[in-house]
């Protein structure tokens, strides 16, 4: 059991750019992906426990209340947070508190990957990609600083009930929206998205991608498409993708990430 372990849900690879960051300040750290079912529950031995996700349409990505249910934590864990989000905090990192009691919590607000919604650069605030890796850099070491010495947040993370109520009805969204998903002539069939897809939505029929009703809105086959062939009807067209440029699709597809 490594000293460390820090759970991840990563669309497009900025929450798993942070991790990594997080770990290498850390040492000796499992980072568990949980864009499925988490490979390792157990923590027993573990002297901390960490949690980085973003933040989707005001709640938690896919599973990832369920899976965070089903991890076992030691009492006296350190356990910590931190969210990414485009321009609020939501209800999920309250979700995440209320299952396991966090020590410490924090946000940083990024680059947004739902580009369906609104282009990229008018996250809150507006920033460069350059600009967000340096700040996702500068908060990553700020947290690794602040988790090593064991700070406690005063408060809790809010409730967002707003929020909550947003988040429920994202299933719903995602099977309307999943039906205008199409690849157009830049696509070259080479199975990024069937890869990236967490869900195994996406099946290439034909040297192209077909795509189910199981969608989870993460939006990593559109972001991570190395031709930017994907879109979301005429919506994302002339909108920059967003991928964090030092993660690959391998990378994110990984079950666990150690770093020494």
């Amino acid at each position: 059991m490594s000293e460390n372990i820090i759970y991840c849900y990563s669309g497009s690879g900025h929450c798993l750019n942070m991790a990594k960051s997080i770990a290498k300040a850390l040492g000796d750290t499992d980072i568990v992906m949980m864009r499925s079912f988490p490979a390792v529950t157990n923590t027993q031995g573990a002297k901390r426990v960490g949690f980085i996700f973003s933040c989707m349409a005001g709640g938690l990505p896919g599973d990832v209340e369920s899976y965070v249910k089903s991890i076992q934590i030691a009492p006296g864990t350190y356990k910590f947070a931190v969210e990414q989000y485009a321009g609020y905090l939501g209800c999920g990192m309250r979700k995440i508190d209320d299952i396991v009691n966090l020590d410490y919590w924090t946000g940083i607000s990024n680059h947004s990957t739902a580009i369906w919604l609104m282009p990229h650069k008018l996250t809150i605030p507006p920033t460069t990609p350059k600009m967000a890796q340096k700040r996702i850099d500068k908060k990553a070491a700020e947290v690794a600083k602040n988790v090593l010495a064991g700070v406690r947040s005063e408060k809790r993370p809010p409730k967002q009930p707003v929020f909550e109520l947003m988040s429920k009805g994202l299933a719903k969204t995602n099977v309307k929206r999943v039906k205008t998903f199409a690849a157009n002539d830049k696509c070259v069939g080479c199975g990024t998205c069937e890869k990236v897809c967490p869900r195994n939505n996406i099946q290439l029929v034909g040297g192209k991608p077909s795509f189910g009703t199981n969608c989870i809105g993460c939006l990593s086959c559109v972001q991570m498409c190395p031709t930017q062939a994907l879109n979301i009807g005429t919506i994302t067209e002339k909108r920059e993708r967003f991928p964090n440029p030092t993660i690959t699709a391998d990378e994110l597809t990984k079950k666990v990430i150690h770093i020494d």
